[in-house]
């Protein structure tokens, strides 16, 4: 088990409220991707520490049944500079189990690996969980991504 302590952090980008019930997250977090993409918001975040995208859940009414809000984005020094028609939002820092996995992502992978952290027993925090597409993730059919659960 691969336990980290990090730091909190800042985020610019775009949310959407969404929840795994009845399949609605398959529907909004793929359009939320395209939305990102075909706006180029990565460009729009001048002051990006880097070029990795984070997918962070956040928000939680409950727990991974309920609704949550993910946002698609990347990690800033600071947010004194907001883009207009972006989101600005500090996560908390503490404690999280990574998972890492590797593959096609047209496979699914990442999907896949959260359907088993939904099902295991880890004692789970619901503060905030995210996904990082950093260097490792650009090649689609051999990419790397990493998954942090807060705990």
């Amino acid at each position: 088990m691969n336990i980290v302590t990090l730091h909190s952090f800042h985020l610019i980008g775009i949310v959407v409220r969404t929840t795994n019930e009845n399949g609605q997250s398959g529907i909004d977090i793929p359009e939320l991707w395209k939305q990102f993409w075909s706006k180029n918001i990565l460009s729009a975040i001048t002051n990006r520490i880097d070029n990795s995208v984070y997918s962070v859940y956040s928000d939680y009414e409950k727990d991974y049944t309920k609704p949550y809000t993910t946002m698609l984005g990347c990690r800033v020094d600071n947010l004194d500079a907001i883009p207009e028609g972006l989101t600005g939002k500090t996560f908390p820092g503490g404690s999280y189990q990574v998972f890492n996995v590797k593959g096609r992502l047209s496979d699914n992978i990442v999907f896949q690996e959260w359907q088993k952290i939904w099902t295991s027993d880890i004692e789970r925090a619901y503060t905030a969980d995210f996904e990082v597409y950093g260097d490792k993730a650009q090649n689609p059919d051999n990419a790397e991504v990493d998954i942090f659960v807060a705990v």
